[in-house]
């Protein structure tokens, strides 16, 4: 199961390690950009927790979408590589930070049985100003960590 969600991590997100390789600096994010990048994961997250695949699928990027075809697939993917993302019993957001056209907003997560979670979502800006999700990278996090 770990090799599984290891090539679906590596083949869906991949964009988020190109931020890692050679990347500039981070770039300030407005106060106003931050409130839509959160509005949009927010929004996601609201979905998935309702079932409301396709709601969730919506906020997803051209590439995702073209990548998964549709929001049953995609739905089905979240579920079985990231449970802890559908209804979290906490969730604190940290200060988003762009670089190259792309914001990351890394948020962190307590899971139903406790467990902590760092996710880092990759957002793009659509032609029609809109943010969309790019990609999620979720690892196992401590309780060192601060918002």
């Amino acid at each position: 199961m770990f090799k599984s969600l290891a090539c679906s991590l590596v083949l869906i997100f991949a964009p988020l390690a190109a931020l890692a390789d050679g990347a500039p600096p981070p770039e300030e994010v407005s106060a106003s950009e931050a409130r839509a990048v959160r509005a949009v994961v927010e929004a996601q997250l609201k979905a998935l927790a309702a079932e409301n695949s396709a709601q969730a699928f919506s906020y997803a990027s051209p590439a995702i979408k073209s990548q998964f075809h549709d929001a049953t697939a995609f739905a089905a993917m979240v579920r079985r590589n990231y449970p802890m993302l559908i209804r979290p019993s906490a969730i604190s957001f940290f200060r988003p930070e762009a670089s190259d056209g792309a914001i990351t907003q890394a948020v962190h997560f307590r899971d139903a049985e406790g467990h902590l979670w760092r996710a880092v979502y990759e957002l793009q800006r659509q032609p029609d100003q809109s943010w969309r999700i790019n990609g999620c990278a979720v690892a196992a996090d401590d309780d060192a960590s601060t918002t």
